[in-house]
C-alpha cells in the first residue's frame, strides 16, 4: 500500500495534536480515577476504529480488515504492558498523582521506538525472505517464554538500563513532586521519578520487538503497521488506570496472548511457504476468539475462587 507524503504528515499532525490535548487536559497531575479513564479510553478506542472505518472507504475491506487485525493483536498485548507498569510502579512506590506523566512521556518513546523498528523490520522482510523464517521462530519462543515463564519477573532496580543511568547520571533517590531533574545542595541530579521513566521506557523497548513482529506477520505495510501500533499505544495509559485494579482478575490472559504470539511466528513462516499468508477474515477470528476466550476463562476463574467459601474456624 502506497501513501503520499502529505498524508503520513495529516497523520502525524492529528497524533501530535491528540497528545497535546492529553497533556494539556493532565497538567495539574491529579489521580486519574476509574470513569476519567473509562471516557478516555472509549476516546481512543473511537479514534482507533473511526481510522479503521476511514481506511475502508478510502482502501476497501482488505486494508481495513489487516488494519483492524493489527489493531487488536496490539491493543491485546498492551494489556501485558500494563501488568509490568503496575509491578513497577508498586515496586518504586510512585505516587498517583505522577503515575500519568511518566506513562504519557513513556508512549512518546514507544511511539519513537516502533516507528524505527517497523521501517527497519518491514525493509528486512521485504528484501531478505529468510528474515520471515528467524521473526517466525522469535515469536513462538517468546510464546512459550509468556507462557511458561510468566511469573519469573526481574525486580525493576535490576534492569541493566537503569542501573547504568544509575551509574552515569547523579540521581537522589527520592521524589521532588513531578520533575524528573532538579538541583540538591547546588548540583542538578535525577529523581527517582526519572529512573522509573528509564524502567518503564527500557521495559516497553523489550514490548515493542514483539509486538512489531506480531503485526508484521499480518502485513508489512508500513502504513498499516505504525497505524494500527500508534492507535493502540495512544489509549495505554487510560487502558493502564481502567485495569490496574483488575489484573488480578487476568489470571490467564497470558495464555491468550502466548496463543496470538506463536500464531503470529507460525503465520510470518507460512508466508515463506507455498501456503502464503492467511486470509485476513480468518486472521481476525483466531485473534478475537483468542482474546475473548483468554478473558472469560479468567473471569470464570477468579469468579469462582471468589466464591468459595473460607473454611470455618475451629474454636
Amino acid at each position: 500500500m502506497s501513501v503520499s507524503w502529505w498524508v503520513w504528515a495529516l497523520l502525524m499532525l492529528a497524533i501530535a495534536a491528540m497528545l497535546a490535548i492529553d497533556l494539556f487536559l493532565h497538567r495539574d497531575n491529579h489521580v486519574i480515577g476509574f470513569r476519567e479513564a473509562a471516557t478516555w479510553s472509549g476516546i481512543w478506542i473511537a479514534a482507533g476504529l473511526l481510522f479503521g472505518v476511514i481506511l475502508w472507504a478510502w482502501q476497501g475491506g482488505d486494508v481495513a480488515g489487516t488494519y483492524f487485525a493489527g489493531y487488536l493483536i496490539e491493543k491485546a498485548l498492551s494489556i501485558d504492558n500494563v501488568f509490568v507498569f503496575a509491578m513497577i510502579f508498586a515496586y518504586f512506590g510512585v505516587p498517583a498523582a505522577y503515575q500519568h506523566k511518566v506513562l504519557f512521556w513513556g508512549v512518546i518513546g514507544a511511539l519513537v521506538f516502533r516507528f524505527v523498528f517497523i521501517f527497519v523490520g518491514a525493509e528486512l522482510l521485504e528484501t531478505f525472505f529468510w528474515t520471515a523464517y528467524l521473526f517466525g521462530a522469535f515469536l513462538i519462543v517468546t510464546a512459550y517464554k509468556m507462557a511458561f515463564r510468566h511469573d519469573e519477573e526481574t525486580p525493576p532496580d535490576r534492569n541493566p538500563v537503569v542501573r547504568l543511568v544509575r551509574r552515569l547520571v547523579p540521581t537522589d533517590p527520592a521524589y521532588h513532586g513531578d520533575k524528573f531533574f532538579t538541583r540538591v545542595n547546588g548540583r542538578q541530579v535525577a529523581t527517582l521519578l526519572f529512573v522509573v521513566l528509564i524502567a518503564v521506557e527500557t521495559t516497553d523497548l523489550i514490548f515493542a520487538i514483539d509486538s512489531v513482529a506480531a503485526i508484521l506477520a499480518i502485513t508489512t505495510s508500513t502504513f498499516i503497521v505504525w497505524t494500527a501500533n500508534a492507535f493502540a499505544i495512544l489509549g495505554l495509559r487510560s487502558l493502564y488506570f481502567c485495569l490496574a485494579g483488575l489484573l488480578r482478575r487476568f489470571v490467564h490472559l497470558h495464555y491468550g496472548l502466548a496463543v496470538l504470539l506463536a500464531f503470529a511466528g507460525v503465520k510470518l513462516i507460512l508466508s515463506e511457504t507455498p501456503v502464503g499468508k492467511l486470509p485476513i477474515p480468518v486472521t481476525l477470528g483466531v485473534i478475537v476468539a483468542t482474546i475473548a476466550v483468554s478473558i472469560a476463562w479468567s473471569l470464570r476463574s477468579t469468579s469462582a475462587r471468589s466464591e468459595t467459601p473460607e473454611p470455618a474456624q475451629l474454636p
